[in-house]
């Protein structure tokens, strides 16, 4: 009989387990089927920073659209990024367009992790997940649910950057030459539907009978993460410039935050008060309200004033969009926009 710590039964409990109760994902094709790396690859970048279902809708938009690697890589940049908004973190949305077209400039994908790890916006656990899943390559793919998984099964008490790196030393070891990418999707969805950040279900985890953490009755307490600093806050203004029905838009620099994507115009987001003195001039101004977002190094509260104009000022340079046209504003924007609007989300 197995016992707490020991993980050389993890791949047997584990693969039952998910042949009974792996979730139905549009990026899976069913047992026994092999997977399509673009499908894959697609699912993986899109979640790294949100949820199933948050991202499912948008990955079933782009799989219609662009249902190949090289129908993606002949898509116009403004037309990825605006189909990507709302998923936020839009260097993986430039970083996708610049994989494709190496994909699709070398005609086939690699296969191995070593080499998919020279792609642009896959790392470590991108490139594990899409070698395992796609390629039924033994590879590990270690992510925070993996982490948090393996963190109560051995109750690691070491600090946190010790503990990854056994984590995903002992998870390496325990990949499967057969079925190594259904290896990897169970430990997705143990972590992500049993053993969760909060209120781990043990008594239905196949695993329960080797946990530490639970023998310990206290599997909520791992993993043993340093605590986070918390994040600046900083300030901004969005101007919503109205003019006979339509509003003014402008195009992001192409480097840095939301770089390339069509916005609101604004001022510049620093720590303290907000700065109207780059603000344009010379218009009644009414005062909307505020909205709030976080990104991922800071968080941004962004006044909202609206202008309505007879006439289109002279600046800042810009398009005039229909209201009723405008979508594929990125979250914090498309916010400020039915603020100052009064337009609901839908």
């Amino acid at each position: 009989m197995p016992k707490h710590g020991d993980l050389n039964a993890v791949p047997a409990f584990l693969l039952d387990w998910f042949d009974r109760h792996g979730r139905d994902l549009p990026w899976r094709l069913g047992k026994g089927r092999r997977r399509d790396p673009y499908r894959v690859w697609l699912a993986e970048i899109m979640l790294q920073q949100t949820t199933i279902p948050h991202g499912t809708p948008y990955f079933l938009k782009f799989t219609e659209r662009w249902p190949t690697v090289d129908a993606l890589a002949a898509a116009p940049d403004e037309e990825v990024m605006a189909a990507w908004a709302g998923l936020g973190y839009y260097a993986r949305a430039r970083n996708l367009l610049k994989c494709a077209r190496e994909i699709a400039s070398h005609g086939s994908w690699p296969e191995t992790a070593a080499d998919l790890r020279k792609l642009p916006g896959i790392g470590p656990y991108t490139a594990g997940a899409i070698a395992a899943i796609a390629f039924d390559q033994r590879e590990a793919a270690v992510d925070g649910n993996v982490d948090r998984v393996f963190a109560r099964l051995l109750a690691l008490k070491e600090d946190w950057a010790s503990a990854k790196k056994r984590i995903h030393a002992e998870v390496s070891a325990l990949v499967p030459a057969k079925r190594p990418g259904d290896f990897a999707e169970a430990l997705m969805d143990l972590g992500a539907t049993v053993c969760t950040p909060t209120r781990p279900n043990c008594l239905i985890c196949p695993l329960s009978k080797l946990c530490m953490a639970r023998a310990e009755k206290s599997p909520e307490a791992y993993p043993l993460k340093p605590a986070k600093a918390p994040k600046p806050l900083r300030t901004g203004t969005a101007w919503v410039i109205v003019h006979k029905g339509h509003v003014l838009l402008v195009r992001r620099p192409h480097k840095g935050l939301l770089g390339g994507m069509l916005a609101l115009p604004s001022s510049e987001w620093r720590e303290g008060s907000p700065d109207h003195a780059d603000e344009p001039a010379g218009l009644d101004w009414m005062e909307c309200g505020e909205v709030r977002h976080v990104f991922t190094h800071f968080t941004l509260h962004l006044a909202v004033r609206r202008a309505d104009v007879s006439r289109r000022p002279a600046g800042p340079d810009g398009q005039w969009v229909p209201l009723e046209e405008v979508d594929g504003l990125p979250s914090v924007f498309a916010k400020a926009f039915r603020l100052g609007t009064g337009r609901s989300k839908g």
